[in-house]
C-alpha cells in the first residue's frame, strides 16, 4: 500500500511534536523536582533557626518557618499560608519519598503522579511498610496516568499498610472540617470534611426538610433526587434549591424556616447603657486618684479601674497643664467610624497574597500604639492573628504611607507592596482607559 508525500508529512511533523512534547515535559518534570528540593532547603534553614529556640517558647519556634515561608510568598506573590504548606509538603516528600523525587527528576512521572503518592502514602507511618508501598506505586505510577493509577494506590496503600482499617479512620476522622472556597457571581462553596455517615445523614436530612418546606402549596414531591418544581405564585424551587434553603436556615436560624425566626430576637435585645467615665492615669496604676462619672461626680478609683478593665474601649485624653483644657483625644481602639472605613479601605488582611477578611482579623496600629502611634486611618491596618504575630516576633516591619498602602521589608531586606483593593482597582481601570469600577 502507498502512502502519499502529504500523509508521510504530516506525520513526521505530528512525530516531531510529540518528541518535542515529551522532551519540553521532562524538562518540566526536572524544574518541579528542583522547587521542591529548593523548598526543602527553605525548610531546613527555617528549621536549623527552630532548633535554637527553647522547647517550651511555642510561638517563637513556630517564626522561623512562617517567616520564610512569608519571604518566598511575598517574592513569588503567593499567599504565605499556602507557601508554608509546600515547604512542610516538600520536606515531607523528600525525606519520606525520596525514589518518588528522582523519578519525578528522571521524568519518568509528573508531579500528579508524585502528589497521589505523597497524598496517600503519607498516611502510613511504618518507615518499612511506606517503603514497600513506594517501590510498588512507583510500578503503577510510571505505567499509567495519574487518575488511573490513584485508585490503585490507594488499594495498595490500604494493603501495606500494617494499621488496622479502624484506626486509620479514627485518624482521618481527626482532621475533620469546614472551609469556604469562592466562586463567580456572588456565590460561595461551603465544604465539610465529615465521615462520611456523617455527611450522607446530613444530606438525608435535608433532603426530609426540602420535601415538606414547600412554596405555599401542597404539592408532593417524587423522587428526591428529580429536578422537581413547585407550582403556585411564587417562584418554584427545586429540590436541590430546598436542601440549599434548609441548610442556611438550619445553621442561621436554627430552624428549616426562616419565617420560624421572625422575631426570635427583639430589637431592645440590642440596647446597651453607656456612660463615660473620665480616669487619672495614677487611678489606673493603683493610687488613690478620685475619677469622675459624666452627669454625676466623683468616684472611687476601684470603680474606676473596674470600668477600664471591662470597657471596649477607652480614650486618652491630652490636657494642657498650664490650663487644664482638652488639647487632643486619642484612643487605642479605633471608633466605629475607624473601623467602618478601614473595613471599606482594606477588605481583608493586609499582608501581601492573604485575603483573610476583616472580620476575622485585628486592627493593627503601624506604628505601636505605646510608642506614640495615633489611632488614626493612617497608621491602622487590618491583620489577622497569623500576619499580626509575625509582624510582631520576626524581623519582618511595615510601614505605611499616607495613601493606605503598607510597605513591608522582609529579614532579607526586599520590600514589598501592599495596596487597597479597591485603590489597585482605580489605578487598574484607569490605566488601561476603562471608566472607574465606581
Amino acid at each position: 500500500m502507498n502512502t502519499s508525500p502529504v500523509a508521510s508529512d504530516a506525520a513526521l511533523a505530528a512525530s516531531d511534536v510529540v518528541a518535542e512534547m515529551l522532551d519540553t515535559d521532562r524538562q518540566i518534570a526536572a524544574l518541579q523536582a528542583r522547587q521542591l528540593s529548593l523548598l526543602g532547603r527553605a525548610g531546613a534553614i527555617a528549621a536549623e533557626q527552630t532548633a535554637r529556640i527553647p522547647i517550651n517558647a511555642q510561638r517563637e519556634r513556630e517564626m522561623p518557618l512562617r517567616s520564610i515561608a512569608a519571604e518566598l510568598a511575598a517574592a513569588l506573590r503567593r499567599s504565605d499560608r499556602g507557601m508554608q504548606n509546600r515547604i512542610h509538603e516538600a520536606t515531607t516528600m523528600l525525606r519520606q519519598f525520596p525514589s518518588t523525587v528522582q523519578s519525578l527528576q528522571d521524568g519518568r512521572i509528573d508531579i500528579a503522579h508524585l502528589r497521589v503518592i505523597g497524598d496517600v502514602g503519607t498516611r502510613i507511618a511504618d518507615p518499612d511498610a511506606r517503603a514497600l508501598f513506594e517501590q510498588a506505586a512507583l510500578a503503577v505510577a510510571e505505567r499509567e496516568t495519574a487518575g488511573r493509577a490513584k485508585p490503585i494506590i490507594t488499594m495498595l496503600a490500604h494493603r501495606i499498610d500494617p494499621v488496622p482499617s479502624t484506626e486509620r479512620h479514627a485518624t482521618a476522622a481527626a482532621g475533620r472540617r469546614v472551609w469556604v472556597r469562592d466562586l463567580e457571581d456572588g456565590m460561595a462553596e461551603v465544604v465539610a470534611l465529615l465521615p462520611a455517615p456523617l455527611a450522607h445523614g446530613i444530606r438525608d436530612r435535608l433532603t426530609q426538610y426540602a420535601r415538606i418546606l414547600v412554596d405555599q402549596s401542597n404539592v408532593g414531591d417524587g423522587d428526591a433526587d428529580a429536578d422537581e418544581h413547585d407550582s403556585g405564585a411564587l417562584p418554584a424551587r427545586t429540590m436541590d434549591q430546598r436542601r440549599a434553603d434548609a441548610f442556611s436556615d438550619l445553621l442561621l436560624t436554627g430552624h428549616a424556616s426562616a419565617a420560624e425566626s421572625d422575631g426570635a430576637i427583639c430589637e431592645t435585645d440590642a440596647i446597651v447603657a453607656r456612660i463615660q467615665v473620665t480616669v487619672p492615669v495614677a487611678a489606673l496604676t493603683g493610687a488613690d486618684a478620685p475619677a469622675a462619672l459624666q452627669s454625676h461626680g466623683p468616684i472611687d478609683a476601684r470603680s474606676a479601674r473596674h470600668y477600664a478593665s471591662t470597657a471596649a474601649g477607652w480614650d486618652r485624653l491630652f490636657i494642657d497643664p498650664a490650663t487644664g483644657n482638652v488639647q487632643d483625644a486619642d484612643r487605642y481602639r479605633p471608633s466605629r467610624a475607624q473601623r467602618r472605613l478601614l473595613r471599606g479601605r482594606d477588605e481583608h488582611c493586609r499582608f501581601p497574597g492573604c485575603r483573610a477578611a476583616v472580620w476575622v482579623c485585628d486592627i493593627d496600629h503601624t506604628i505601636d500604639f505605646a510608642h506614640g502611634g495615633p489611632t488614626q486611618a493612617c497608621n491602622l491596618a487590618h491583620l489577622c492573628k497569623r500576619h499580626h504575630t509575625l509582624k510582631h516576633h520576626t524581623a519582618w516591619s511595615v510601614r505605611q504611607r499616607p495613601d493606605g498602602v503598607l510597605m513591608w521589608t522582609s529579614p532579607t531586606g526586599r520590600v514589598y507592596s501592599d495596596v487597597p483593593q479597591r485603590a489597585l482597582e482605580f489605578h487598574a481601570a484607569t490605566q488601561s482607559g476603562a471608566p472607574p469600577p465606581f
